[in-house]
């Protein structure tokens, strides 16, 4: 049972040395920051989007740009799409759930606005939907899927593929790499107290 268990983290840190060692993976992260910076310099906003884990992911990671990441300081404009289940719920029976998260994007996103969609294989319907709105309105389309991008790959004006193919490996990398943009952006915006 501890090789198994050992086989899992070697697998996880493997597709982890792979993101560290590609340097445009690294300078898009760089980038993906500074666009974000930009956005609510400009009184914009961050919407994320995912299924399943995917929807986790998303929420994690607007919870640490709308609460706080390492420190202290003003909130930041910050949602998953997902979180309102009465609109969920609704859309889905009354639309389709592949327009859940479109109608919301067509209703709130404003150009210059970032929207983050999680999906391992890139294929998400509701996820695609929502970005060919996004590139529509002017938004600043950020993808995270797993190796291939799947139909992310052409939607995204940042695409960031996990080198993996692997569910669990590419949600793990997921949110690292959400980790670092959400650093990052802290870190542009505010200063410190010591």
């Amino acid at each position: 049972m501890s090789n198994k268990i050992k086989d899992i983290i070697t697998a996880s840190i493997s597709v982890k040395e792979k993101v560290l060692h590609d340097p445009v993976m690294l300078d898009k992260l760089q980038h993906i920051a500074d666009e974000i910076v930009n956005c609510y310099g400009h009184d914009g906003k961050v919407l994320f989007c995912g299924n399943g884990g995917s929807a986790a992911d998303a929420q994690h990671l607007a919870a640490e740009l709308s609460g706080r990441f390492y420190f202290d300081r003003d909130p930041l404009d910050a949602e998953a799409l997902h979180v309102n289940t009465s609109y969920l719920t609704a859309v889905g029976n009354d639309y389709g759930y592949d327009q859940v998260f479109s109608r919301l994007v067509k209703a709130r996103g404003r150009k210059g606005d970032v929207l983050i969609g999680l999906s391992t294989s890139g294929n998400s319907p509701n996820v695609i939907k929502a970005f060919d709105i996004a590139n529509k309105i002017g938004m600043i389309t950020v993808g995270m899927t797993g190796e291939s991008g799947g139909k992310m790959k052409d939607m995204s004006k940042y695409l960031l593929n996990v080198p993996s193919g692997d569910t669990p490996r590419i949600q793990e990398s997921h949110i690292m790499m959400g980790h670092i943009i959400c650093e990052l952006v802290e870190e542009k915006m505010f200063e410190r107290k010591k």
